[in-house]
Formats: C-alpha cells, structure tokens, sequence
C-alpha cells in the first residue's frame, strides 16, 4: 500500500452474502474496537477497520477539531479524500466490494464526509451518533446508497436539529435515509445494535 495506508485490521468475510464493512471508530478508540459491533450486525462480513491518522491529546481521530462540535473543515477533506483513497487500497488488495461504513461519533462523521466528497468508496453507511460534517457541503450524488442514521435523543454533543440537517443533507444528495432518534445519550445501546443488524440484513437482502 502507498503512503495513504492506515494502520488496520481485515478479517475476511465467511459468508459470501454479506457486505464487507468499514469500521470507523470514534475518538480515541483504534482499529480494534468495532470489532465485536461489526461481527453483532453483519455476522460473515469482511471487516475492515483502520485507526483514525490524526492524534488529539494522544488519542486517535479521523480529523482535527477547533473545539467540541467545531471541526476543521479543511482538515476533514483532506483526511476524507486519503481514508477514500485507503478503501480504494484495501479493496485491491484483499479483493472486496464497496464497504458499507459503520461509524461511532468521530468515525460516523468522516463517514458521512466520505459520502458527500468520494460516493464510489461506499456502498452506504451506519452513522451513529454522527452531525453534519461539512458547512459548506458539496454537491454529491448519492444515486438512492442506503443510510442508517442513529441519533441520542439525550445526546449532550450532537443536537437534534443537527442530526436532523445531515439526514436531509443526505436525502437531497440522493441517499435512501433511514433517520432514527433513541431514548439514548452519546454511547451506543442495545437498539442501536439491533436495529443496524436488521437494517443491514435488509440491504443485504435487497443486494442479493
């Protein structure tokens, strides 16, 4: 791999009808904590799951931030163009199809950057916990790829009515969005899990 690769795990899939996945951790985690969530969803899927390049106070991230929900725009598009590039890689090298991305938080939000600026790396996404990652958003076309957006009704960093703005952002690019908001905070519950694995069997059977 070119100097873009991220430091990653891949696990190979062992059911031949299931999508690969994109795991994208949230800040301060690493290429082994989705881990077990993909396996719980989309049990036979490839996995695939790099660390985020960018260290905030010695944890990793995806991109940089100015500050709590302030995010340095210029930074996520770059690091959204290199982690396209790193799937584009992967793919290649372990012979997968486009992933659906699965991201927690930081991880959701450059997934959701990845859709608005390189569509063809992903064949959809889980966005959990994600916000609008881009003011200036370009024009995408998302051509109907399926979205999971999941949303903390008591979530203390993502605002209703910024959940809300990235699922008609989404919507208007073309993405098919399924936007849902739980009796949650910031950390992820049991009915994330299940309604992803539900939501992916679905696609997975509408693919097939």
């Amino acid at each position: 791999m070119t100097e873009s690769a991220f430091i990653h795990r891949f696990e190979p899939a062992t059911s031949a009808g299931s999508p690969p996945l994109l795991l994208l951790h949230g800040t301060g985690g690493d290429e082994n904590d989705l881990l077990g969530l993909g396996k719980m969803i989309s049990p036979g899927s490839a996995l695939l799951s790099p660390r985020g390049r960018v260290l905030e106070h010695g944890m990793p991230r995806f991109f940089r931030r100015l500050a709590e929900g302030v995010f340095d725009e210029e930074d996520v598009r770059r690091r959204a163009r290199e982690l396209g590039d790193f799937v584009t890689e992967a793919r290649q090298r372990y012979g997968i199809a486009a992933p659906v991305a699965v991201g927690f938080s930081n991880g959701a939000n450059i997934a959701a950057a990845l859709l608005l600026l390189k569509p063809d790396a992903l064949a959809g996404a889980i966005l959990l916990r994600a916000m609008v990652p881009l003011s200036d958003s370009p024009k995408a076309e998302l051509g109907g790829k399926p979205v999971l957006l999941l949303s903390g009704q008591a979530d203390p960093i993502v605002p209703a009515s910024n959940s809300a703005q990235l699922a008609a952002l989404l919507s208007q690019a073309g993405a098919s969005v399924t936007h849902k908001v739980l009796p949650a905070g910031h950390q992820l519950s049991q009915a994330d899990v299940t309604l992803a694995r539900d939501w992916i069997g679905n696609v997975a059977a509408e693919a097939a």
